[in-house]
């Protein structure tokens, strides 16, 4: 990619992820619990996967495959346990 694409991208990508974070904090009003820290935890790992993508460290297919696993994690946090 050329430079000036991957400082768009990475700037791009942390205004998004930044303001998600900025979110995160600023609704948990009574505090953390054990689901705003898996919030937490998922919104890194996707900052960190969506940046190396855009900057080209790594390929399609591992990223699909973090897609995956935090639409999995995510998806157990909120289903019901009997």
């Amino acid at each position: 990619m050329e430079p000036k694409v991957t400082i768009a991208a990475t700037v791009a990508i942390s205004l998004i992820f930044g303001g998600a974070t900025l979110g995160v904090f600023l609704t948990k009003i009574e505090g953390f619990g054990k689901y705003t820290t898996s919030v937490l935890v998922l919104i890194l790992a996707l900052f960190v996967g969506s940046l190396a993508f855009a900057i080209g460290k790594i390929e399609a297919q591992p990223f699909v495959s973090l897609l995956f696993a935090v639409v999995g994690y995510a998806g157990g946090l909120i289903s019901k346990k009997d």
